[in-house]
């Protein structure tokens, strides 16, 4: 599988018949002023013609396949109110959510590729590689990887009444009531179903999973007693667990979160593959010039080295991205690859 990072733009005017267009000029020759109707359109339609020191001259726009206000609206709207002064154009969203963020990945598919448009990528993008038959896009085609924005560790939780203080704990009781024990996530085909699916098949237990329309009515019906256990980020618990509506058990995160720093890690405790999260990065459509690339990633990164950024970021429970394109890239195939395996394994199918 050829690298995202490989794609280039190929371009070119196809003249069927120049010797129609002739001035005066020898048959079989074309004329001036061919040449120069053929070099004007091609400086318009190349994105070559795009260079770091010009651009951006005009509003980049980022597509976020979300509704506005979730978590995904929360770090695009970061990002672009601080690059925004950094370039002096304006960077704006575009929520298109829906479809399983497939309406708005495929929008910014067929964008020109001229970084004049970019893609808040998630796991979704990633799941659903492996998740459903047909896609509207290609992910490892259609796109190039530019920065992994931020991470939302997953945390799971159970309902205070389940009689468990620790993970070997809950492992032992699913196993002694096999089926019988349910967990909650944020909806069919998330990024929380996958950490659930694959806490199943590396625990070698028997839980059921009920999707929600979203975390906050799934963190809801567990408060409630509805479901024992629940996969969410730990952004959305923080409250929950600081009250003691809800016990948290192990985080996904690779180390240790300081809301919650008594909380062991799944490294910790034996299960290195539950590192799981809900993430966020910036992609761009895949012939989009690797200068302009260069350039988006070096200006985000930049912005999320910012020490009060970081620590904003952190305190509502993210973990700040940043790095190069390339270990962006290394990050969502290893992604891809992780969700084929749990997709295969528990045998989930989408059309």
């Amino acid at each position: 599988m050829r690298s995202l990072l490989g794609a280039t733009f190929r371009g070119g005017l196809p003249l069927s018949n120049p010797e129609s267009l002739s001035d005066g000029c020898a048959p079989g020759r074309p004329s001036v002023q061919v040449y120069v109707l053929a070099a004007a359109l091609l400086s318009v339609l190349a994105p070559a013609s795009v260079s770091p020191q010009t651009y951006p001259a005009r509003p980049v726009r980022i597509v976020v396949p979300y509704s506005p206000g979730a978590n995904a609206d929360l770090i695009a709207r970061l990002v672009a109110q601080r690059l925004s002064p950094v370039w002096g154009q304006q960077v704006f969203l575009d929520n298109r959510p829906g479809g399983a963020t497939n309406i708005g990945s495929a929008l910014a598919a067929k964008a020109p590729p001229d970084g004049y448009t970019l893609l808040l990528a998630g796991p979704p993008n990633a799941i659903n590689i492996s998740l459903m038959s047909k896609l509207p896009y290609d992910l490892l085609a259609d796109f190039v990887p530019i920065i992994l924005g931020t991470r939302v560790p997953n945390v799971l939780s159970v309902h205070p009444s389940l009689p468990v203080h620790s993970l070997r704990e809950l492992i032992a009781l699913a196993k002694a009531r096999p089926g019988q024990l349910s967990f909650a996530s944020g909806g069919l085909g998330s990024a929380n179903q996958m950490a659930g699916e694959l806490l199943k098949i590396s625990a070698r237990i028997n839980i059921i999973h009920v999707p929600y329309k979203g975390s906050a009515p799934a963190i809801t019906d567990t408060i409630g007693g509805h479901v024992e256990l629940l996969f969410a980020g730990i952004s959305s618990l923080v409250p929950h667990i600081k009250s003691g509506r809800l016990r948290p058990l192990a985080t996904g995160s690779t180390k240790r979160l300081p809301m919650i720093p008594d909380v062991s890690t799944f490294i910790e405790l034996g299960f290195p593959e539950m590192t799981t999260s809900v993430w966020f990065g910036i992609m761009a459509p895949a012939a989009t010039p690797r200068d302009i690339v260069a350039k988006i990633n070096a200006d985000i990164h930049a912005i999320l080295s910012r020490r009060d950024i970081r620590e904003q970021l952190i305190s509502d429970g993210q973990e700040p991205g940043g790095g190069s394109a390339e270990e962006f890239d290394t990050f969502l195939r290893n992604e891809i690859a992780k969700y084929a395996k749990v997709i295969k394994a528990a045998g989930i199918k989408l059309e």
